[in-house]
């Protein structure tokens, strides 16, 4: 009889546990053969810009009083991926010059760039919501990239990234 009842117990928490990726993964360390989660949405913050009259003092500035590892563009925030603690992830914060095109049509001295997954679906489904798509998608080694604006008119940047091209990249990061 005990025997019987753990048998049962054993199978309704191993029949749990496969009713979800995540809860099979967390529990065995090992990674399942069910489909990635592609859902088209914002996995994360991948870029804040803003404006500046001088860019390179702004920067500059970030760096020896704030401790951002600087470059010529900004600065590379560097984390981990909640869902894949090995995986390396990237931010990028830039200034810009005041005025730029860039950040343009938007009137404020700032952009977000937003992390995203399945960027084809996500733009398919904000042009069905009727969102403002500014720009076709534009790809490169390091992600995907595509513009639009929010009800505000504030310019928003997503990107669908490719880390590890960026990880090879390599260069100074902040952590």
């Amino acid at each position: 009889m005990r025997q019987l009842i753990f048998l049962l117990l054993f199978t309704l928490v191993l029949a749990s546990c496969n009713s979800s990726k995540d809860k099979v993964e967390e529990i065995s360390g090992i990674q399942s053969d069910y489909p990635k989660d592609t859902t088209p949405r914002v996995t994360g913050i991948g870029g804040i810009f803003i404006t500046s009259d001088d860019p390179q003092k702004t920067t500059e500035w970030y760096g020896k009083n704030l401790g951002l590892a600087t470059d010529e563009y900004g600065s590379v925030f560097e984390f981990r991926s909640a869902n894949n603690p090995d995986e390396v992830n990237y931010l990028r914060w830039s200034a810009f010059k005041t005025g730029s095109n860039y950040l343009k049509p938007s009137r404020k001295e700032f952009m977000i760039n937003y992390r995203v997954q399945n960027i084809e679906g996500l733009v398919r489904m904000l042009r069905n919501n009727g969102v403002t798509i500014l720009d076709t998608i534009a790809t490169y080694d390091y992600g995907k990239f595509v513009h639009i604006l929010d009800p505000d008119g504030n310019k928003i940047e997503l990107w669908e990234p490719v880390d590890s091209v960026l990880t090879k990249m390599g260069g100074k990061t902040t952590k």
